[in-house]
């Protein structure tokens, strides 16, 4: 239940986040090229849009497995081995998370003590960095998910994206495709004469 209100959350942020990105950006360029204005704030808002996308995408690339791994190494140990060194993977990311967020914890406070404002808006800068203690909490929810996906055997490790065989994949499509466009040629062309 709690993970399918994460999974929503996060897929509607980071859409929401993209497209307010792009309509910012383009509302610049117009704006700057077409009426030589501009709006003064946009460049940092965006810069602080990007590292929430940045951050909040982290947390959903570990879900989905869009992060490039390398683990032809791993894939020679038998499977046991492959689970053990998966949950020592896991254990160091958590780790990382876990002192990310202290530190994280730490700078926002200090920021909150002094109230430091963003150079462009009257916004106090631990509000629009606070992504920094936020994406690494949902960073740490997903590798606890991922950690008990491992125990329960559900998984090995971390799941990657496969680049060299989706690109297998696309060359046999494009094969089968350049095959089916010659072989309709041909017809068309045998049916004509």
């Amino acid at each position: 239940m709690l993970g399918n209100i994460i999974n929503k959350f996060e897929e509607s942020f980071l859409s929401l986040l993209l497209v307010g990105m792009t309509m910012l950006v383009f509302s610049e360029v117009v704006l700057r090229f077409g009426f030589n204005t501009g709006i003064s704030w946009s460049q940092e808002v965006t810069l602080y849009m990007m590292a929430w996308f940045v951050l909040f995408g982290a947390s959903y690339g570990v879900k989905v497995g869009a992060h490039i791994g390398v683990d032809s190494f791993v894939k020679l140990f038998p499977k046991k081995m492959r689970v053990a060194m998966g949950l020592l993977s896991v254990s160091i990311c958590i780790a990382y998370c876990v002192i990310f967020m202290i530190g994280a914890w730490n700078y926002l406070t200090k920021l909150h003590l002094i109230h430091l404002e963003m150079e462009d808006l009257e916004i106090e800068r631990w509000m629009s960095e606070s992504i920094i203690l936020l994406g690494f909490l949902f960073l740490l929810f997903r590798f606890l998910q991922l950690f008990i996906k491992i125990l329960k055997g559900d998984a090995e490790g971390f799941s990657h994206i496969d680049e060299a065989q989706e690109s297998l994949e696309l060359a046999a499509q494009i094969k089968a495709e350049a095959a089916l466009d010659s072989a309709s040629t041909i017809s068309n062309t045998g049916g004509h004469k």
